[in-house]
């Protein structure tokens, strides 16, 4: 406790001291202060819907206001967000495969992961299962797996992705950046137009770009969606690979046979002697959480009316994980296991640059007025930073821009600065020239395989018709052992979305403060500047 008020009063007077040079500085003490708080188990991993959240929120709200931000919104600086919880009662549901002569039933967690898609409290499933390739309907791509079959009430098995790009074809489904169609999100929104019983993903790790050790945490915790959104199927859920191919061949055909058959648009849905039958129970709840936001109005009559964005998602996925709670020892808390998912990196680190970004902007306002958003439930499918969309507490047609900050550089400063997917507006442009001032490159372009650029609160924006783009770390870094340093860079890929995700007072945040130094910088010229960007491409 002695040590949460010494950082809570030192984020407090590091947000009353100017900064000490003209150019508005991010301040590393600043930054470290709030990291470390936003990151410890206090805050029990900043988890939608629980006691967690709404320590973060009150603390970013306090933040705000200690800072000067004035509201975003009336006299408050919340913006509500109502969501649908729903989790699954894994000790009363149970999902079983009937056909071939035998039964075959899915351990959930290690095998099987499900979950309600619609407000329904009790479910009975007695649905065929029809492998359906990737799930796809694509018109610009004259791509279509449904066909003209009827699937309402059927069980869709389907592939993660989308087919890859071919000599032939070499801009299929975007080339090598995954598109939206190849989203699993898209496939449970597809399967459900067409009025799908359920959708069972197949998880292979290169396809998902991630784990089973990735899905697994948040199916078996609660999971959330809008409130007022669409209802989903029925059913949702993954399947380990080798669940697929046991599944798949108890049906009477062979995964890697259907996969192939996939691969061309001749595929036709593919009906297997199989019958998924089973109950589903789900607690169900109506939850509000919050995005916070404040404002430094900008210094210039004529352009104060009009916005740039800063934004950072602040919530991760909890305490309790369920059943995946690895056994990280935590000695101080007594159980064994560290069952605190605490989200250091992703997005701890995102939320203390904007707080060290909005000390700086409060001594140096731009032309334009600059807000600083902290959205709730990314985790959950960018759920706030939607809500706030299609809901601003600014006229979208005066936001010029939106910023977005999600799991920063701790491993060290860099030569380079990350703009992926800057190329699809003139941000990428104004990105360069503020990189070449500060003596910086843009690092190289890289495929997007793994769908980076629908999956970060930027998109949110970007649907709405806001040029947006996350701002990556560098890749160059500085340093006697570069080696080391990209491996220690690298490491942090296995304790994505895991309990490890953790704080290090021993971190090196140079890099991190360049991070948000350079994300402020750009975003003050496009606050100052008299036009504003404009997109180059929405694709």
């Amino acid at each position: 406790m002695r040590f949460m008020l010494s950082v809570l009063a030192a984020a407090s007077l590091m947000a009353q001291a100017p900064p000490p040079r003209a150019h508005a500085q991010v301040m590393e003490g600043s930054l470290r202060a709030h990291l470390a708080f936003l990151a410890d188990d206090l805050l029990e991993g900043r988890g939608t819907g629980q006691r967690g959240a709404e320590l973060t929120v009150r603390y970013l709200e306090t933040q705000m206001q200690a800072l000067g931000l004035k509201p975003a919104q009336g006299g408050s600086y919340r913006q509500p967000v109502s969501l649908l919880g729903l989790r699954t009662q894994v000790d009363r549901s149970v999902l079983s495969f009937q056909g071939g002569n035998a039964c075959l039933t899915p351990t959930f967690g290690s095998e099987i992961v499900f979950g309600a898609g619609q407000a329904k409290a009790e479910q009975v499933f007695d649905a065929p299962v029809v492998f359906l390739g990737f799930g796809i309907d694509a018109p610009e791509y004259r791509w279509n797996d449904y066909k003209d079959v009827d699937l309402r009430g059927k069980i869709l098995l389907v592939m993660v992705n989308e087919p890859a790009p071919t000599a032939e074809e070499p801009g299929l489904f975007d080339g090598p950046n995954l598109s939206a169609y190849g989203r699993w999100t898209t496939k449970f929104e597809m399967a459900g137009k067409h009025g799908a019983a359920g959708v069972l993903l197949i998880h292979t790790t290169p396809s998902a770009t991630y784990g089973w050790t990735v899905v697994r945490p948040s199916w078996e915790a609660e999971r959330f969606s809008l409130a007022k959104g669409p209802a989903g199927t029925p059913l949702q859920g993954w399947l380990t690979e080798e669940t697929a191919k046991a599944l798949v061949k108890q049906g009477g055909q062979d995964l890697e046979a259907l996969r192939a058959k996939a691969l061309s648009r001749d595929f036709r849905p593919v009906a297997l002697d199989l019958t998924l039958k089973g109950q589903l129970h789900s607690a169900v709840r109506i939850v509000d959480q919050f995005n916070v936001a404040g404002v430094v109005p900008g210094s210039d009559p004529a352009l104060k009316d009009e916005l740039v964005v800063y934004s950072a998602h602040w919530d991760h996925l909890g305490k309790g994980g369920g059943l995946a709670a690895d056994s990280h020892p935590n000695p101080e808390s007594g159980l064994g296991k560290d069952t605190i998912y605490n989200g250091a990196v992703d997005n701890a680190s995102g939320c203390a640059a904007l707080l060290a970004m909005a000390q700086a902007a409060r001594h140096a306002p731009a032309k334009r007025s600059q807000m600083f958003l902290f959205v709730c439930a990314e985790e959950q499918g960018l759920l706030g930073s939607k809500a706030y969309a299609a809901s601003p507490l600014w006229p979208l047609a005066k936001t010029v821009a939106d910023l977005n900050l999600d799991s920063l550089n701790f491993v060290a400063p860099t030569r380079d600065m990350g703009l992926p997917f800057s190329e699809r507006s003139t941000l990428g442009d104004l990105g360069r020239t503020v990189a070449k001032a500060s003596g910086l490159s843009i690092g190289p372009s890289h495929p997007d395989t793994g769908g980076g650029y629908f999956r970060s609160d930027h998109y949110s924006f970007v649907q709405a018709g806001v040029p947006a783009l996350s701002v990556g770390g560098g890749r160059d870094y500085i340093g006697a052992d570069s080696a080391a340093l990209k491996a220690k860079a690298a490491a942090y890929g296995k304790r994505y979305h895991q309990v490890t995700d953790e704080y290090d007072a021993s971190w090196d945040l140079q890099g991190m403060v360049q991070q948000a130094q350079f994300t402020f910088d750009l975003g003050q010229a496009v606050a100052n500047r008299a036009d504003r960007p404009t997109f180059k491409t929405l694709k």
